[in-house]
C-alpha cells in the first residue's frame, strides 16, 4: 500500500493540512470471491491449507454481506453472496458482524470459530497491505476460550468394527490411510494421484509452511489404493461422486473424470454419520439422528496412541506424527482403558504364579 499526500485549497486560497490518501498497489479485484483467490495465491498459502482457508473465508463472506452463514446440509451447494471487497469498509458492518459471529459461535466449537477468525484477520491484513480495504471490522470480536484437548483414542476393537462398516471404497481407503499413516485428515485429502509411490507404500504431501513431507502406509491401504485409482494417472486422489461445479479451482478437479476433490467438510460429515452407533453402542438405531459420531482426527490420535502403547520410541513417534517437539506428543501418551487393564493384568503376582 502506498500513501500519497493530497493538498487541498481552503477558502481564500489558504492551504489545508495535507491528508493521507491510500493508493492501491494493484487494481482491486472485481469481487470478494476474487479477492479471496488473490490472497490464497499472492500470500503463498500452502496447497494443504488453501482449502481450509477458502472454506473459512467463504463463511465470512456471508457474514460480511450481513447474512448468517449456512451450516450442515444447507451449506452444500449454497451460493455465496457476490459483493465488492471494498464493502468490508462499511462503517455499519462491525456491529452487524459482531451479532452474526456471536450467533455462529453458539453453534460451532471454539476451535473452529477461533480458526476461522484467525484466517479472516490474516486475509484482511493482506488486503489492507494491497490498499483494497482500510478497516478490520472483526477488531471487536474476541476469540473463544477453547476447551482442553481431551480427545481419546479409539479402542482396538472399535477400530476393528470400523473396518467392518458397510461403506464405499472411497471411505474405506480414506479411513484406512488415515489410521495407517497417522496423517492429518486435510493433508490426505490434498493428495494427488501423482503424489503416490505405491511400491514404497508412501506419499508426498505439502505440510504446514509449504514443506514437502512423506506419509507411509501399510498393506491394508496398499490393497485398496489400486481399486480407488483405477486407470487415473493424475489429479485429486479422493473425489466427489459428482462433476465439479463451475468455478471450482483447476487444482481441485480431476482432469480425467471432471469430478471435484472431496472436501474436508463432507469427509467429516460422512465419517461422523457412519460412526454414530460405534460411538454410542448402547443406543438404538432409531435414535441415530440424535447421536454424535467420531471425528476424523480420532483416527490419527488412535494410531499414535496405539503406537505409544506398543512401545514405539519417542523419535519414531515424532517422525510418524511430524511434530516438532516432544511436548506436542503428550496428548497421544494417554494410555487407553484397555491398555491400562492389560498393564495391570500382566503385573498381577497371582496371575504370574498360576502360569
Amino acid at each position: 500500500m502506498a500513501i500519497g499526500l493530497v493538498t487541498e485549497l481552503g477558502s481564500g486560497s489558504a492551504l489545508r493540512v495535507p491528508r493521507a490518501r491510500v493508493v492501491p498497489l494493484t487494481a482491486p479485484p472485481s469481487s470478494y470471491t476474487a479477492a479471496v483467490e488473490r490472497y490464497l495465491t499472492g500470500a503463498g498459502i500452502a496447497k494443504s491449507s488453501a482449502r481450509v482457508y477458502r472454506i473459512s473465508l467463504t463463511t465470512w463472506g456471508w457474514m460480511f454481506a450481513g447474512e448468517a452463514a449456512p451450516t450442515g446440509p444447507a451449506r452444500r451447494g449454497a451460493k455465496p453472496p457476490v459483493f465488492p471487497v471494498a464493502a468490508i469498509d462499511d462503517p455499519a458492518l462491525p456491529e452487524v458482524l459482531a451479532e452474526l459471529a456471536a450467533a455462529r459461535a453458539d453453534e460451532m466449537d471454539a476451535d473452529t470459530v477461533n480458526r476461522e477468525l484467525s484466517i479472516a484477520r490474516k486475509a484482511m491484513g493482506w488486503w489492507q497491505r494491497q490498499g483494497w480495504i482500510t478497516c478490520d471490522p472483526t477488531i471487536g470480536i474476541e476469540r473463544r476460550p477453547a476447551p482442553q484437548d481431551r480427545t481419546k483414542a479409539l479402542a482396538e476393537n472399535q477400530i476393528a468394527a470400523l473396518w467392518r462398516l458397510d461403506v464405499g471404497l472411497r471411505e474405506k481407503t480414506y479411513w484406512k490411510l488415515l489410521y495407517e499413516s497417522a496423517a492429518r485428515a486435510d493433508e490426505v485429502l490434498c493428495l494427488n494421484v501423482e503424489d503416490l509411490y505405491p511400491q514404497d507404500k508412501r506419499g508426498r504431501i505439502t505440510a504446514k509452511g509449504g514443506a514437502t513431507e512423506w506419509i507411509h502406509w501399510q498393506s491394508g491401504t496398499a490393497q485398496l489404493l489400486p481399486r480407488l485409482i483405477a486407470r487415473r494417472t493424475r489429479g485429486p486422489l479422493f473425489l466427489t461422486d459428482r462433476k465439479a461445479p463451475a468455478g471450482t479451482p483447476t487444482l481441485d478437479v480431476c482432469p480425467e473424470t471432471g469430478r471435484a476433490r472431496l472436501s474436508y467438510r463432507r469427509a467429516e460429515e460422512i465419517f461422523e454419520e457412519n460412526t454414530r452407533l460405534l460411538a454410542n453402542p448402547l443406543a438404538s438405531p432409531e435414535d441415530i439422528e440424535d447421536l454424535n459420531g467420531f471425528t476424523l482426527h480420532r483416527l490419527r490420535h488412535s494410531a499414535l496412541t496405539h503406537d505409544a502403547e506398543g512401545g514405539t520410541s519417542t523419535p519414531m513417534l515424532l517422525a510418524r506424527s511430524r511434530h516438532a517437539s516432544v511436548r506436542s506428543l503428550e496428548r497421544y501418551a494417554r494410555p487407553s482403558v484397555d491398555a491400562v487393564a492389560r498393564h495391570v493384568a500382566e503385573r498381577d503376582p497371582a496371575a504370574r504364579r498360576r502360569t
